[in-house]
């Protein structure tokens, strides 16, 4: 890993060099990219209940809350070049979650209860770089990323690329993008399952078997295609392929079988096994949106996505937000979300799969639902950043609320907030 951070550094030092002494060559009226660094701070709260925990076989508390901070850092190396570093910290706690050992609390264990055990919270890091390089005539865009992340059960690194072209006077542009993400897992499974647990009684006979592979690896592709149609009309197309392959199974959420005794331990049901699902899926999204300025005021923002998958899981997303400025530093948008899928072959509630199957999970993201999300933001925007913090004067500042229910029964609120500081 420290080599591969070495090469990228050395990548970014050379063309770093290259290109400022190509700026200097040149003429120095060119518009730069990026007049000065700016700098994104952003934070978000996320809460959400439910009913159906994954962790506890479809039944049990989804009670979970989430506080995310990130730094974007966006550096301009010349005219033409941008250096981008974003860095984000998330730490969660989790009913659901600390029930894989539901044991190790002060309290009984129980489906619909938190346990207080170390399982209950953990924390997510990301660390990610970015370089962009623009054409001098601004039609050819190339940029290249590479990322790290890390939390309690997984490692992940990342990196990719894209290339964007522009036409008919930057009216039309089309793009081209890919990723590749490498995962390992650490295996965590429900504490019954592990060697040595010692709960339950003779009856408890658990045909488990560990998982041999804990590596899981992401390949994404994706084309766009947008183009100013009118004065007033903007429309975008989006299409993108994903291919998974290795560990895609999470080994903490349990099964229980409709033909395998229930087997109790502190009132606590003991898993039958843990999820088990295909080790590959293709996935394929298509999309478009359709932006309409009414006035100078008002603005539509429509959106909609097809999605499927080899799972067996379709979906439809619509969505609609109408920015509306108030005044020449404010702007409010309400917005409307709707979402619906099928669910996955492999997708059983609890107790309703046979022991004899070969696939089998009860999580309820992979099951059949609806759900409808509201959303309100405030966007204040200063062109003249007034508002100074050290060398750096304040841009911007965005709120927003959302409030997402699903028909299973969960809901979640969530608050984001970000400023955006551009040095002087």
């Amino acid at each position: 890993m420290l080599k591969n951070y070495s090469i990228l550094a050395l990548f970014f030092c050379i063309n770093t060099l290259a290109f400022a002494q190509q700026d200097q060559s040149e003429n120095t009226y060119k518009k730069r990219i990026l007049e000065t660094t700016e700098i994104d701070l952003l934070s978000s709260y996320y809460g959400q209940q439910g009913n159906n925990a994954a962790v506890t076989g479809g039944l049990g508390t989804e009670e979970l809350t989430d506080a995310t901070g990130t730094i974007v850092v966006s550096i301009p190396i010349n005219a033409d070049d941008v250096l981008t570093i974003d860095a984000g910290v998330s730490a969660y706690t989790s009913a659901s979650s600390s029930n894989i050992n539901p044991f190790d609390g002060s309290n009984g264990a129980d489906i619909y209860q938190a346990s207080s055990g170390a399982s209950r919270s953990d924390t997510w890091a990301n660390l990610t770089g970015s370089y962009t390089h623009n054409s001098d005539d601004r039609n050819k865009i190339w940029s290249a990323k590479a990322s790290v992340s890390s939390e309690y059960d997984y490692f992940s690194i990342g990196f990719g690329g894209s290339y964007t072209r522009l036409f008919n006077d930057k009216n039309t542009e089309l793009s081209i993008k890919a990723n590749v993400y490498l995962d390992t897992w650490t295996t965590i499974y429900p504490i019954e399952l592990r060697p040595g647990a010692a709960y339950g009684d003779s009856n408890y006979n658990p045909t488990f078997t560990p998982f041999n592979d804990i590596g899981r690896n992401s390949y994404s592709l994706g084309f766009g295609f947008s183009k100013i149609l009118s004065k007033n009309l903007q429309g975008s197309l989006a299409l993108d392929l994903v291919q998974q392959s290795g560990l895609l199974s999470t080994p903490f959420q349990r099964v229980y079988f409709s033909d395998s005794p229930d087997v109790f331990f502190d009132n606590f049901q003991l898993a039958d096994d843990v999820e088990r699902l295909p080790n590959n899926r293709f996935k394929i999204a298509a999309g478009g949106r359709l932006n309409y300025y009414i006035n100078a005021a008002i603005v539509l923002r429509s959106y909609y996505r097809y999605y499927t998958d080899d799972w067996g899981i379709n979906s439809h997303t619509a969505s609609l937000e109408i920015p509306v400025k108030l005044g020449d530093k404010f702007t409010v948008y309400p917005s409307y979300r709707y979402y619906t899928q099928t669910a996955a072959d492999q997708f059983g509630a609890y107790e309703t799969h046979l022991s004899t199957d070969t696939f089998y999970t009860s999580d309820y993201d992979l099951s059949k639902y609806n759900a409808n999300q509201f959303g309100f933001g405030v966007n204040y925007t200063d062109i003249f950043a007034k508002f100074h913090l050290l060398q750096f004067g304040l841009k911007s500042i965005d709120l927003k609320y959302y409030n997402y229910k699903r028909n299973t029964g969960l809901s979640s609120n969530i608050i984001t907030a970000g400023f955006k500081f551009v040095q002087d």
